[in-house]
């Protein structure tokens, strides 16, 4: 009898503590919906009126660019800043480093199991996009594949023409977050781009730079973990 009763709290406790469980998926999933709704709406509100629009009243945050995948047809809202915080609503543009579509080299992070999951299926020659606060369509194409060193800042690196860099966790397939290396994809600036994901085919080739194995050379330090 004892042994019955026992089972039966074991049960009860096994059902509710899944409901739990649950209960806070879906608190999350749907959070992050939202979310994602909000921030969307705050971008066309940027891009409208050219100035800072926060997606909800007291967050830290704000669209800064947004982010376009042809290949995989995705885009994601870029948020200022890259801490923690900022990351688990999307990409986030370091401090710092260049404004989106300005000059020199704009620096871009986000995880490595959502937003930037599409990174390691990016091959040199792809192409990218970047919508700006005023509105331009800008095309990247990318150059460089490598893994480096979570210590070593030389990705941060400015240069001369608009340079996007995106940087996130390394390997893709890691159980634990953080770790000291990171996945970094470096792409050029092409040319304006049609408000369409269809592109047209370029000429000429684009030469990889052989991608550094070696993990003693190169890497990002970055407010959150990616």
């Amino acid at each position: 009898m004892k042994s019955r009763k026992a089972l039966g709290l074991a049960s009860s406790a096994f059902v509710m503590a899944a409901l739990f469980l649950f209960g806070q998926s879906a608190w999350i999933y749907g959070k992050a919906r939202v979310a994602q709704v909000l921030l969307r709406r705050a971008w066309a509100g940027t891009v409208r009126g050219g100035k800072e629009v926060k997606p909800w009243p007291w967050a830290d945050t704000w669209p800064v660019a947004r982010l376009f995948v042809p290949s995989s047809r995705e885009n994601f809202i870029v948020l200022a800043g890259a801490s923690g915080r900022t990351l688990a609503f999307g990409p986030g543009h370091l401090d710092g480093s260049a404004q989106p579509g300005d000059d020199g080299n704009c620096v871009l992070s986000a995880h490595r199991d959502t937003q930037f999951e599409f990174l390691r299926r990016l091959d040199v020659g792809a192409a990218l996009e970047l919508e700006t606060r005023d509105g331009r369509r800008l095309r990247y194409r990318v150059f460089e594949r490598r893994v480096t060193q979570k210590s070593d800042t030389s990705v941060l690196a400015r240069t001369e023409e608009p340079t996007l860099t995106l940087v996130t966790c390394y390997p893709f397939d890691a159980i634990a977050p953080g770790g000291p290396l990171r996945y970094v994809v470096r792409a050029r600036i092409s040319a304006p781009s049609p408000s369409s994901f269809a592109l047209p085919s370029f000429g000429g080739r684009v030469r990889e730079r052989p991608a550094r194995r070696s993990f003693s050379e190169g890497g990002v330090r970055g407010e959150g973990e990616t």
